[in-house]
């Protein structure tokens, strides 16, 4: 007879009780689940503090004995053990369990150097030394290394806080111990079957059935007096129940096991390595025991250090890819940043990163794997297709903080039309631990409903690495296809997407534009220095690219091979780990922002060297200075520009030198403390170079006056403006048609400070409640302003003041003879604490959108906050410039590595300084030079020329000395017969350049796997659509075009011809074209 009670929650608490690990363990189920244990006969161990090899370690290891209750650290030191396993001969026959559990991640090893698998604390913590002991097994010997560190590092007093680097880390337990697997089986039974009970809804029978099935079998086992008979009875009973099966119409679910690894965050570069490895070996040693398990893995970067670090483990790697069940995906070098790099940085991460997958494994990702960054450029769907992928998956859309993205599966369409394929798995996570809460909780936040009948779930820890663990497994076998909730099955990315393609796209969606996170925001400010350095770095390695392969192209042949590929390889791969979504942000701990400083600066000395080798093959730069000696200028850019420089002589030496008279009026001397010399205009040809033997004219010099109130006038042909006493601009006129560029009543260039405090996230958020803080930054006038430059090219006008609680800026502010706009360059002296600086333009534009500059292109963003998802963008990225317009005039922002920008009404804002204490405590502290710009402009920002200004603005003039004559008046274009070497020096010459403005050439390399062809990557800026001419000096014979990937396009080979140095190409609106130029040999 039944029971006459029926009170659901007492039940479903006792089916929890009857498994948990916590309570009852003497009476329970869970408690017999490892019936037999011994202390371990010999645990010794050795402090190598440092992270060695294992070879190393056995080498220098002086092991002493050591005992479960010992303290291990501090933080990030590293510590080995000797265990001696010896198992009872009673336990022959069973199943065998090495036990481990610190605080800490723990790498088990073969006493011969071979790595089995990670023992990261509560998630991990046995390793099975034999399913079934025979004589053989009974005396092993294994080493465990210790790291002191947890999965997410080791900050206190919570996870996101600065390490805690005196923490110790206790040994709580090490034994070995009789597994049982009967228990266990049954275990995993009651979890699941309790889970459905819980959390399916109570309208349907089946959770009612799950626990009563539970519930029954408890009754069985405890009558039975746990006996073998009565767990085979309880088992026969819940394996009828999870026989019974769906019907064809239930939601199916992908299980693809994962670890998600960040390559730095709360922990440094040197810990993720070892995390791969134990992440890795684990996953591999589920793959042996569940065949059908599959496991995605992203970040050639994370390949390579385990090919490198752990070289058995990464043999076992390629024959699970080889059998289909590890599965590379991503296709990147590492999971990058989505908004702050470059272009040219978004598709190397590509390049390099299936070219690496292409040679290890044979094949190309097919999908963009990209779960956890802060945010997704308009431009990455035609990235992504350019390099053979359409096929996108990503998470944290989910965690936007104002509005629920709309979609889980949809089309992403770029600025330029490109559209590609998106999953968001509905679960919001990338670390489900395969639970049934969690498989309802995909069906039921699944935004898309009646429009597709599948989905993926993305199981296994991470961002701290980890992985799918057993447990998960055994959940999912049982989850395979039980009624009354979605059918779960092990599959791959590409199984999903194949589906979706083949059954659902009609139903789907299209989301135009950005994926704009509304959380994380303050990352586009957060350690400065950061993207002061990778913006350096970008310029620097496509510079030296660029030199390279015009002596690639103009050499000897026997030369050619002088081309530095590998070592510009090295350096690209080191600044592209260096974007990590977690490292270019700026959201992780000190010892990670030192380390990938330490990483800038050796790409920056790498790329200055190759530089340097480059130049004094094309121009025969003197080892010193001569009589003789010429200046070379070299532009890098693809048209031609007007610039002041500064020489190295002064007014009569410049005289005698040039080819031209009447050069007096165009020069200004430098002072001694600004390197004297003198101060000279040029113009230079598109993408070349010019000696310097003739100056520009300046139609007007520059004037300034001061007045009463201690303000400054300023003019030039372009401009007028009026600086007053604390350093703002209070008035700028567009000469040209005499518009007033400041809003009336109000003044530019002011410092506006905010405080700063999250909910949480320090590093990554600034909400939106900052903004009604506000006030003005400066609190006192050190030094006046003054005038520190004067002369006919370049007025400057200098002051210094105290801003906010403990910092300092000087700031110059520059008005020159050459370029329409009104320089700003502060050095500040940082040492706030959750302050936000940023610098405020008020101006005379009245629009509802701004215009931000991002990768190979622009982006509008509402200006007002109309909706809340017009408000959510407070504060946006955007790239070298931001513009806000109306029909025929405008006002730009330039500047030269600041990321974080806001409009908001006519009120443009340029985000400075940030000031969190999490994850580090010492972020921006220190001294920050920071250059922007205000350029107001007639027409569009297209015709006004802000797009060449900005890139003007990043990339200065090559300057080198250059003791190889040209005659005067030498041609500045040559034909394909000629080598344009040292000895052909010619007075100008221009490499590349294209008939529009329209078009930017944004790069020109080596082709990877050629030594005869280049590759010059253009992308149309404006907007629109253009018929253009590329043409170069250099001796091309063919050109074809190709993707990113640098595949040749088929369809080119007869559309595409190069002709008496010329190339016709038609660009569509923001359309990014590589073309393969083959050099004469």
């Amino acid at each position: 007879m039944a029971s006459l009670t029926k009170h659901f929650t007492t039940t479903l608490e006792r089916i929890e009780i009857f498994i948990s690990p916590r309570y009852f363990t003497e009476v329970n189920l869970y408690g017999r689940l490892y019936p037999c244990k011994t202390n371990l006969p010999t645990l010794m161990h050795f402090d190598s503090n440092g992270r060695i090899p294992f070879k190393e370690a056995m080498e220098i290891g002086n092991f002493t004995p050591s005992k479960v209750g010992a303290s291990f650290g501090p933080t990030w030191t590293t510590h080995w053990f000797k265990v001696r396993v010896d198992i009872p001969e009673s336990w022959l026959g069973k199943e065998v369990h090495l036990r481990w559990c610190t605080e800490c991640e723990s790498m088990l090893w073969t006493s011969d150097g071979i790595p089995l698998q990670g023992l990261s604390g509560t998630e991990r913590q046995s390793f099975i030394i034999s399913s079934n002991a025979t004589l053989e097994d009974l005396r092993q010997t294994f080493y465990i290394e210790m790291a002191c560190n947890t999965l997410f590092g080791s900050g206190s007093p919570n996870m996101i806080s600065p390490p805690d680097r005196k923490r110790y880390f206790t040994l709580d337990l090490a034994d070995i111990a009789c597994f049982d697997r009967q228990v266990y089986e049954l275990i995993m039974d009651f979890e699941v079957l309790y889970g459905i009970a819980k959390h399916l809804p109570r309208s349907t029978s089946r959770p009612f059935d799950a626990l009563y099935v539970a519930n029954e079998m408890i009754n069985i086992i405890q009558k039975g007096d746990f006996s073998r008979e009565s767990y085979v009875s309880a088992k026969e009973l819940g394996t009828k129940f999870f026989s019974q099966h769906n019907g064809e119409s239930q939601h199916k679910i992908i299980a693809v096991g994962n670890c998600h690894i960040d390559c730095a965050w709360l922990w440094p570069y040197e810990e993720t390595v070892r995390k791969c490895a134990r992440s890795w070996s684990s996953a591999v040693q589920l793959m042996e025991r569940y065949p059908n398990f599959r496991f995605a893995c992203s970040q050639a970067q994370q390949f390579m250090w385990v090919k490198e670090n752990y070289p058995a483990l990464y043999e076992k790697v390629k024959y699970f890819v080889a059998k289909g069940q590890f599965i590379p995906v991503g296709g990147t070098w590492v999971e990058m940043d989505g908004n702050l790099p470059g272009g040219e940085s978004f598709i190397r991460q590509f390049l390099y990163g299936q070219r690496f997958f292409q040679q290890e494994f044979c094949k190309r990702c097919k999908e963009f794997w990209l779960p956890d960054t802060f945010g997704y450029s308009a431009q990455l769907p035609q990235i992504m297709k350019l390099c053979g992928m359409e096929r996108f998956l990503s998470i944290k859309m989910s965690w936007n903080l104002v509005n629920e993205f709309p979609h889980d599966n949809f089309f992403w369409e770029g600025i330029d039309g490109t559209n590609v394929l998106v999953h968001f798995p509905p679960n919001k996570t990338y670390t489900s631990t395969a639970t049934v809460q969690e498989i309802v909780s995909s069906i039921d936040k699944l935004a898309d409903k009646g429009r597709v009948s599948c989905s993926l779930l993305l199981y296994g820890k991470g961002d701290g690495g980890g992985g799918p663990t057993g447990d998960m497994l055994e959940r999912i076998k049982r989850l395979n296809n039980v009624d009354g909730i979605a059918k779960v099955q092990h599959g791959t990315p590409d199984q999903f997407f194949s589906i979706v393609e083949e059954k659902h796209v009609n139903q789907l969606c299209k989301w135009s534009g950005e994926l704009y996170l509304e959380l994380h925001n303050g990352s586009y400010t957060t350690q400065a220095k950061m993207k002061f350095l990778n913006r350096q770095c970008e310029i620097l390695l496509r510079d030296t690219e660029l030199l390279h392969s015009v002596l690639l192209a103009a050499c000897r042949d026997e030369d050619k091979k002088a081309y530095p590929e590998l070592e510009l390889e090295r350096l690209w791969k080191i600044m592209l780990l260096n974007q990590f979504h977690d490292v270019l942000p700026g959201t992780s701990i000190e010892d990670v922002h030192k380390e990938a400083s330490f990483y800038y600066k050796e790409v920056i000395k790498g790329a200055a060297g190759l530089m340097d080798t480059a130049v004094r093959r094309l121009f025969g730069v003197p080892e010193g200075r001569g009589e003789e000696e010429e200046l070379v200028l070299v532009n890098v850019l693809s048209w031609q520009r007007t610039e002041l420089i500064r020489v190295p002589w002064y007014k009569d030496e410049i005289s005698r030198r040039m080819w031209i008279e009447g050069v007096g009026k165009a020069m200004q001397n430098v002072s001694n403390e600004a390197g004297g010399g003198t101060l000279v205009p040029v113009v230079v040809v598109p993408m070349g170079y010019q000696l310097l033997r003739g100056l520009s004219a300046v139609k007007a010099p520059v004037h300034f006056e001061q007045k009463k109130d201690g303000s400054f006038f300023l003019k030039n042909q372009f401009l007028e403006a009026i600086i007053n006493s604390e350093g703002c601009v209070s008035s700028l006129i567009l000469s040209e048609c005499q518009k007033e560029a400041i809003s009336s009543g109000c003044v530019g260039n002011k410092y506006v400070i905010y405080d700063d405090i999250p909910l949480f996230w320090d590093a990554w958020d600034v909400m939106h409640y900052h903004l009604e803080t506000g006030r003005n930054a400066i609190k006192e006038i050190i030094e006046p302003l003054k005038v520190s430059e004067q002369g006919p090219l370049r007025v400057s006008l200098t002051f210094r003041v105290k801003i906010g609680m403990n910092s300092e800026m000087k700031q110059k502010i520059s008005i020159d003879a050459v370029h329409p706009y009104i320089l700003f360059e502060s050095t500040i002296n940082w040492e706030e604490s959750h302050k936000f600086l940023k610098v405020e333009f008020p101006v005379n534009v009245v629009s509802p959108r701004a215009t931000y500059e991002i990768q190979f292109g622009n982006l509008q963003r509402p200006t007002h906050g109309n909706t809340s998802w017009d408000w959510a963008k407070y504060e946006v990225c955007g790239h070298k410039w931001v513009d806000l317009s109306e029909y025929d005039w405008g006002v730009s922002i330039l500047n030269k590595s600041k990321y974080g920008h806001s409009v908001r009404g006519n009120k443009m804002y340029l985000s400075l300084l940030r000031s969190p204490k999490s994850p580090d405590a010492k972020a921006d502290m220190g001294k920050h030079i920071i250059t922007y710009a205000m350029m107001p402009h007639s027409k569009t920002f297209q015709q006004a020329g802000v797009i060449q200004l900005a890139y003007q603005l990043n990339y200065p003039l090559h300057i080198f000395p250059t003791s190889h004559l040209a005659k005067p008046g030498a041609s500045h274009y040559v034909t394909n017969a000629h080598r344009v070497l040292p000895l052909e020096m010619h007075e100008s010459l221009s490499w590349f350049q294209v008939s529009d403005p329209a078009i930017v050439i944004e790069t020109v390399k080596k082709a990877e796997d050629r030594d005869d062809c280049l590759v010059v990557r253009m992308y149309e800026s404006f907007g629109g659509r253009v018929h253009v001419v590329l043409r170069s000096c250099l001796p091309i014979h063919k050109a074809v075009l190709c993707n990113a990937l640098e595949d040749v396009v088929e369809s080119s080979l007869q559309k595409v011809k190069w002709k008496g140095n010329n190339l016709e190409l038609s660009f569509n609106p923001y359309q990014i074209i590589s073309v393969l130029l083959y050099v004469e040999v």
